[in-house]
C-alpha cells in the first residue's frame, strides 16, 4: 500500500457490474479495493487491473450476507490504512419463488447483503469523507425496487429500501459527498460467466449491456449524482407506473412473475 493513496471499496466485484464497475475505475486510474467471496475470481481480476492500469489493487475475501458483514469489512478497513473516496455498494442477489417456498435462511441472507451491510458500510465510512470535503457513493439498486414484486418479494422489498435509502442520503450529503442510486432492470448475461448466462435465460424483459450501466452511472456522478435509471424503456415504464393504482401494479406484476 502507497501511503496517502486513495481508493474505491467495490462490493460483489468478482462478476457483474462489480466487475465492470471495476474495470471503469481503473480505466480511471482509481485504486481499488475488490470485496467478494470468491477468492480466486478477485486475485485475478485484481491482477489484471494492476497489470493494464498500473493501480493500487487490493482482493479482500468476505460474505457481505452474513451479520455484521458490512462493519467487519469497514473494521479492515481502517486496520489496513486504506482511505476510501468511493463506495460502490453493488453486491446483490436475488431468489424467485413463492415467500413462504423459499428458504427463510436465503431471504434473510437478501436483507443483510442488500440493506443491512450497505447501511453499516455507508455509516462507518461516511465520516471520513465529509471531513475530507469529498468522496462519493454509488448504490446499486433495481427497476424492482420501484414496485412490490410478487414471487419475489423480498427482493423488490430490499431494492426498494435501497432506492430511496439512497436518494434521501443523497440530499442529505450534498455537495460535499455524491450519491448516484442506479436502477437497471435486466442486464444481458456477462459473456465471461457461463452461470449467470443460465441463471438470466429464465428471466423474461428487456436486456441491457454491462458497460452501458456503467457507464451511464459514472457519467451522473461526474455532473454531482443523483437517480439513473438506463435505458429508455426503464423510464417510460416508471413513468408509467405512476399514472396507474397502487392495487393495479403488483396484480399486473403478479401475473407475469408467475409466468
Amino acid at each position: 500500500m502507497r501511503t496517502g493513496a486513495r481508493y474505491a471499496v467495490i462490493t460483489g466485484a468478482s462478476r457483474g457490474l462489480g466487475k465492470y464497475f471495476a474495470r471503469a475505475l481503473a480505466a480511471r486510474k482509481q485504486n481499488l479495493i475488490l470485496v467478494a467471496r470468491s477468492k480466486d475470481k478477485l486475485s485475478s481480476l485484481a491482477s489484471e487491473l494492476r497489470d493494464a492500469h498500473e493501480i493500487l489493487a487490493q482482493p479482500l475475501e468476505l460474505d457481505l450476507g452474513s451479520p455484521g458483514a458490512g462493519l467487519k469489512l469497514a473494521q479492515k478497513l481502517h486496520e489496513g490504512n486504506f482511505r476510501t473516496e468511493l463506495l460502490v455498494n453493488n453486491a446483490g442477489f436475488g431468489e424467485l419463488g413463492e415467500f413462504l417456498k423459499l428458504s427463510l435462511e436465503r431471504q434473510l441472507q437478501m436483507i443483510h447483503l442488500q440493506n443491512t451491510a450497505v447501511v453499516e458500510l455507508t455509516y462507518q465510512l461516511l465520516p471520513a469523507m465529509i471531513e475530507a470535503g469529498h468522496g462519493g457513493i454509488i448504490n446499486v439498486s433495481s427497476m424492482a425496487g420501484f414496485q412490490p414484486v410478487p414471487y419475489a418479494a423480498i427482493y423488490s422489498a430490499t431494492k426498494s429500501f435501497l432506492t430511496t435509502f439512497s436518494m434521501a442520503l443523497r440530499e442529505e450529503l450534498r455537495p460535499s459527498v455524491k450519491v448516484v442510486t442506479v436502477c437497471p432492470g435486466r442486464l444481458r448475461a456477462d459473456p465471461e460467466d457461463t452461470e449467470a448466462q443460465e441463471k438470466r435465460q429464465k428471466v423474461p424483459g428487456g436486456q441491457q449491456r454491462h458497460e452501458d450501466v456503467v457507464n451511464e452511472t459514472l457519467k451522473k456522478f461526474d455532473s454531482g449524482g443523483g437517480l439513473v435509471i438506463p435505458g429508455r424503456i426503464n423510464r417510460l415504464t416508471v413513468r408509467g407506473q405512476r399514472l396507474m393504482s397502487l392495487n393495479a401494479v403488483p396484480k399486473i406484476v403478479a401475473r407475469i412473475s408467475k409466468s
